[in-house]
């Protein structure tokens, strides 16, 4: 195989995986749309978490929150918790990094809030321990997973909710995540502010 046919390759690949997520996430994001719109709306803020990629994923989902995603509009709250380098180091230096994002979910977060995760592996232990620190904070989880959803997905209460990548390759997940990501922030904008005129947009 040449070089432009494993990237064709790649392209189609990836084509192919999110074409089965239209299929089968739009129920799932719908609901948890709906789960965040209440939050918001309700005085409430959204806190994220994730690891390497889905840490990038996470800051780019706080990022549209507080700016904005394809018009002006109010800030919405939400924090990452994987952005303060002096926070998580002095965790993971005196107690533990699988402690990283768990503190800061139990001194953060507040009884109505959001913890949104965003895992490809599904079995990270600081991700685990937040989910179970959102759950002592009466919080609830919107987990953002693949494969077969792993420990995360073994950890989520009836008020949780889980949106799965049908695919079981990291880049394909995150794939996934990424525009699954842009459609929450789509449907949260639509519900709380209404219809995007087409000249408004950036695309």
């Amino acid at each position: 195989m040449d070089l432009q046919d494993r990237i064709i390759a790649t392209f189609h690949s990836s084509i192919d995986f999110q074409a089965t997520a239209s299929e089968m996430l739009p129920p799932l994001l719908e609901h948890a749309s709906g789960l965040m719109v209440n939050c918001l709306i309700n005085d409430n803020k959204i806190l994220t978490c994730g690891n390497g990629g889905s840490a990038a994923l996470a800051q780019h989902f706080t990022s549209e929150m507080l700016h904005r995603h394809e018009r002006d509009r109010p800030s919405l709250p939400a924090f990452a918790l994987s952005t303060d380098s002096s926070t998580l180091t002095a965790i993971a230096n005196h107690a533990s990094f699988n402690e990283i994002f768990s503190k800061q979910v139990l001194a953060l977060g507040q009884p109505g809030d959001i913890l949104l995760v965003i895992t490809s592996s599904c079995k990270s232990n600081n991700v685990v321990q937040a989910v179970q620190a959102a759950h002592e904070r009466g919080m609830t989880v919107i987990a953002l997973t693949g494969g077969d959803g792993g420990d995360v997905a073994s950890l989520l209460s009836a008020e949780d909710f889980e949106i799965r990548a049908p695919a079981d390759q990291a880049c394909r997940i995150q794939e996934v995540h990424l525009l699954a990501m842009h459609s929450l922030c789509d449907l949260i904008d639509y519900q709380l502010f209404g219809g995007l005129e087409e000249e408004e947009s950036y695309y």
